[in-house]
C-alpha cells in the first residue's frame, strides 16, 4: 500500500510538471463558465500558500459581470481579455482586515508603511501563483495582467477598495480557446546563482540572450520599431523611462491615499 502511494505521489508530481513546463498565457477564452464550486476549490487550496507571519496580508475580488469587467476594462488599456474571460479576478494587498481585528481587540495596529505593504504585496503574489498553477491542471487558461499597478486608483474606484488594500495583480481565468506558441524563456544559467551573486561579463550576456535574438518574431519587432537591438524595443518602446518614472510617482501617490505611507 505505501510503495502504491509513493508511486502515486510520485506520479503525480511528474504530472504537475509537465504541466507547467508545458503552459502557455491564454487570452481568448470560451464562452463556457467556471463552475463556483471549482473556483472557491481553487481559491481556498490556493490560500494554504505560504504566509507573512500566517497573517493572509490579501484579499480576492471575482468580477463575473459583464458590467464591473466594462468599469475594470480601461484601468487595463482596455486589454480584450478582460471583457472575454468569464472570470477575472484581482488579487489585492490587504492589511485593512488584519488591522482592523487588531483594534477590535485591544491592540494598536502600526501597519501604515512602506514594509508592511511589502509583507502584504509578497503575502500576495505567493498566492497568484499558487493560485494560476492549481487553475492550469484543472484545464483552465490564465493571464496575468501587468498592467493592475500602472493605474491602480483606477481599479480602487472600480472595485471600492479602502484604505490599507492595494491591487498587487489582475488574472484574467477561463477556458482556452486557443492554444498559442510558448514564448521564450532565458536558460536556467542566466538566473541562477551558486551560493553568491555572480555578475555577468560582456560574453555571458551575449551568450544568455542569443536565443532571444535569435528568434524570427523578436527580430521582426526590431524591424516594424525601426530599432537596432531587440534590448531598444523595451527601452525605446514597451518599457520607457518615462512612462515607469510617471506610474513609479502615481503608484508612490496612490499608496499614500490608500494608507501604506503615513
Amino acid at each position: 500500500m505505501c510503495n502504491y502511494i509513493h508511486s502515486f505521489f510520485i506520479f503525480a508530481q511528474k504530472s504537475k510538471m509537465e504541466t507547467a513546463k508545458s503552459r502557455r498565457t491564454i487570452r481568448k477564452y470560451k464562452s463556457q463558465d467556471i463552475d463556483a464550486d471549482l473556483l472557491n476549490h481553487l481559491l481556498d487550496t490556493a490560500c494554504r500558500a505560504s504566509t507573512c507571519g500566517n497573517m493572509q496580508l490579501y484579499s480576492i475580488v471575482v468580477t463575473r459581470s459583464q458590467q464591473q469587467k466594462e468599469l475594470l476594462s480601461p484601468a487595463h488599456f482596455n486589454q480584450p481579455m478582460v471583457k472575454g474571460a468569464p472570470v477575472v479576478l484581482t488579487f489585492c494587498a490587504d492589511f485593512n482586515r488584519f488591522s482592523k481585528w487588531c483594534k477590535q481587540r485591544n491592540a494598536v495596529p502600526g501597519y501604515d508603511n512602506f514594509q508592511s505593504f511589502m509583507n502584504a504585496a509578497m503575502d500576495t503574489l505567493i498566492v497568484v501563483q499558487t493560485f494560476c498553477m492549481l487553475a492550469e491542471e484543472k484545464g483552465l487558461g490564465i493571464c496575468y495582467l501587468g498592467t493592475t499597478t500602472y493605474n491602480p486608483q483606477m481599479i480602487i474606484e472600480a472595485l471600492n477598495l479602502p484604505e490599507l488594500v492595494f491591487p498587487i495583480t489582475t488574472v484574467t481565468v477561463g477556458y482556452p480557446d486557443e492554444c498559442p506558441n510558448q514564448v521564450d524563456r532565458l536558460p536556467l544559467q542566466a538566473v541562477l546563482h551558486q551560493e553568491g551573486y555572480h555578475d555577468y561579463t560582456v560574453g555571458e550576456i551575449d551568450k544568455l540572450f542569443a536565443y532571444k535574438e535569435s528568434l524570427p518574431e523578436n527580430k521582426q519587432f526590431v524591424v516594424e520599431n525601426k530599432k537596432e537591438t531587440l534590448a531598444q524595443v523595451f527601452t525605446d518602446i514597451r518599457y520607457t523611462k518615462k512612462d515607469n518614472e510617471l506610474m513609479s510617482a502615481n503608484m508612490m501617490e496612490v499608496l499614500k491615499k490608500q494608507g501604506f505611507l503615513k
